[in-house]
Formats: C-alpha cells, structure tokens, sequence
C-alpha cells in the first residue's frame, strides 16, 4: 500500500526537497504541504495523510500544538506524526514523544533516515535520530527523584526487548540481538504496550528509562 504523507514546514524550500525525496521512493506519496501548524491540522483532516512529517517552529501554531490536536481524544484514525527540527532541544523531544510523535529526527539527519522514519511510523513504528537517542531518553531518569521500579510485570523476555528498545535499537536490530523473528520482537511490544499503557515505542522506552530499567 501507498504510504500518503503530508509535509508540514515554515520554509518552502524544505518542504520541496522533502517532496522530492519521498517522491523518489516507492510506495510513498507526498499527497499536501502545509506552511503553518493551523494549515497541518486542515490538511490532515481533508487529505486523511497516513504519515505527517512536523516541523517544531512554524506560525500561527507550532508544531507541538499541531501535534497535539492531531491526536486529541475524539480523532478518528489520527496521522503518525514524524517531528522534525534543526534545534536539538531535550525539551522540544521530551514534549513530541509524551504527545503521542511516532517519532524525531533532525533535519540533517540525511534522506535514508528520513524515509526510514516514514515507514517506521506507517508500520505502527518508531523512530530517533540515532544522534540524539541515548542522551535524550537518559534525560528522562531526571524527571524523577530517584529511579522507581517498574509498576508493571513484565516477562524476563518482554523486559529484554524493552531494553534493547530503550536503547535505540529498531525491531529488526532487537530481532537479531535475541535470535528470534521480527514478528516475535512485534507481538512482545505489543504485549507491553497493552500492560503499561503506551502509545508506542517510543513511550515503552521512555518508561524504561524513567522507571531505571536502564540505569547507563
């Protein structure tokens, strides 16, 4: 199936190269651009985009307001919301994930990764730039006085994907790691997203390190 997708940037310039790599790849279409965060959310409601690339700083309504109304209780089938930025700014990811982003990358991240994050989030996936993984979900241990231990049961094997997770590592990268099939790594995810409740992977692994899961 075709991957339709909506560009949402303030300068007219990104949001044209960004077509044009997408463009190139199969299976994906760029189906509406919007130059503001009120334009992004008038367009995913009329174009019904399966994925929406989001710029952070946009007029009128910036990108993590945008983001928020995408996914606010009542939203019918709401877009998986890529956030993209050239400020690597630990505040601007922490509020992305917590509101429901399927994932954050830079604009220099290159055009691989900004294709991979496309599929990844039309999959149900997620994905952060590699850049700013580590250090952004370490951050996360701070939010709290002290590491908490986990509230949830997990299994010895849920709790090694959760791990592997938390550390950045893709479905496929996880699947290797614990020789088992990508299908297996899915369905684990699935369980412990069910448990915690967690919107994603990427929320699975804040918990990790927000409940010291990961401690380095």
């Amino acid at each position: 199936m075709t991957i339709r997708v909506l560009v949402a940037d303030d300068q007219a310039m990104v949001r044209t190269g960004f077509g044009m790599i997408l463009a190139a790849e199969d299976g994906i279409e760029v189906v509406a651009e919007a130059e503001d965060g009120v334009q992004a959310v008038e367009l995913a409601a009329r174009h019904r985009p399966d994925v929406v690339l989001m710029d952070i700083r946009m007029p009128r309504l910036d990108g993590l307001e945008a983001l928020r109304l995408l996914n606010r209780p009542g939203v019918a089938d709401p877009p998986k919301v890529v956030v993209l930025t050239t400020f690597d700014d630990d505040e601007y990811v922490h509020r992305a994930l917590h509101g429901g982003a399927h994932g954050f990358i830079l604009k220099d991240a290159g055009p691989a990764l900004l294709v991979e994050a496309v599929r990844a989030a039309a999959s149900g996936d997620a994905l952060i730039s590699p850049s700013i993984t580590l250090r952004l979900l370490r951050r996360f241990q701070g939010t709290a006085p002290a590491p908490r231990r986990p509230q949830v049961e997990l299994s010895s094997r849920e709790t090694e994907v959760v791990r592997l997770v938390a550390r950045g590592l893709t479905n496929a990268e996880v699947a290797a790691a614990l020789s088992v099939t990508v299908g297996t790594v899915k369905t684990h995810l699935g369980n412990v997203q069910a448990k915690l409740p967690a919107r994603n992977r990427v929320e699975i692994a804040a918990w990790a390190w927000e409940t010291g899961l990961i401690t380095n």
